[in-house]
């Protein structure tokens, strides 16, 4: 099960913040909250956020700092500036440090939750296209970079031949899609070769053993009965070994 996205709210208004907290909850967020700016501070160098809902006038470090140390990090986390300072300058300001979103006080707190949403999404969009842009391939917990000719499994690297390799990257680049063994074979090994369907079997074989869990009840690649095999997700079931 993917991890919920965390939030870390930077609010010293107990009341606002246990608001904020409560719906983000409930639309299954995991959420922090730092009463000042100094705890703020520490959350985020302590941990990796998926959102950040910053309040700019904090007592300790103000809210325009923690956006700007959130800015000097290596990883990129989208940021929401609340404020009682309504003025132009102040949302400018805000927005010119690198926050991607402000709402002014007083707010609704269902809009705030769904402007949450609505970054978390853009931001994941963004990321995916920025993967597919560098060819990388990723299907569950299998992530695959055909320049580096590397595959990995919940960030674990794993040691593959570069058959096996090819393998794999074919099954990724169709996901669901089922192929026989004679298609896998000139798809994969570039040529039709009769009577060595067994070489397919084989690699099959030793991939599950590299990738799978439980290489005996697989749940990456799956045998479809009566037609080949295929790349499915881990909470698919496995279909019945074909002959």
């Amino acid at each position: 099960m993917e991890s919920p996205k965390r939030v870390l709210i930077v609010e010293d208004d107990a009341h606002i913040a246990e608001l904020l907290r409560m719906h983000l909850h409930d639309e299954g967020y995991a959420v922090t909250h730092a009463p000042d700016g100094h705890a703020g501070v520490r959350e985020l160098e302590r941990g990796s956020w998926d959102a950040l809902v910053l309040d700019l006038m904090l007592p300790g470090v103000d809210g325009l700092e923690i956006c700007r140390r959130a800015r000097a990090m290596t990883r990129y986390t989208p940021i929401i500036i609340t404020s009682a300072r309504s003025s132009e300058v102040h949302r400018i300001l805000g927005l010119e440090l690198g926050a991607d979103d402000y709402l002014a006080k007083p707010f609704s707190v269902l809009e705030l939750v769904a402007r949450v949403r609505a970054l978390l999404r853009r931001t994941e969009a963004m990321a995916r296209h920025a993967r597919m842009a560098s060819g990388l391939l990723e299907v569950a917990n299998l992530a695959i970079d055909p320049l580096a000719r590397e595959a990995r499994v919940d960030g674990r690297l794993i040691e593959l031949t570069p058959r096996e390799f090819d393998l794999l990257y074919f099954f990724a680049r169709h996901p669901g899609k089922v192929f026989s063994r004679l298609d896998l074979l000139n798809q994969v090994w570039g040529y039709q070769h009769d009577g060595y369907e067994h070489t397919v079997n084989t690699h099959i074989n030793r991939l599950r053993t590299k990738i799978e869990a439980n290489p005996a009840e697989p749940s990456h690649i799956l045998t479809v009965w009566g037609r080949g095999y295929k790349l499915g997700s881990p909470t698919a079931d496995a279909s019945e070994e074909a002959p």
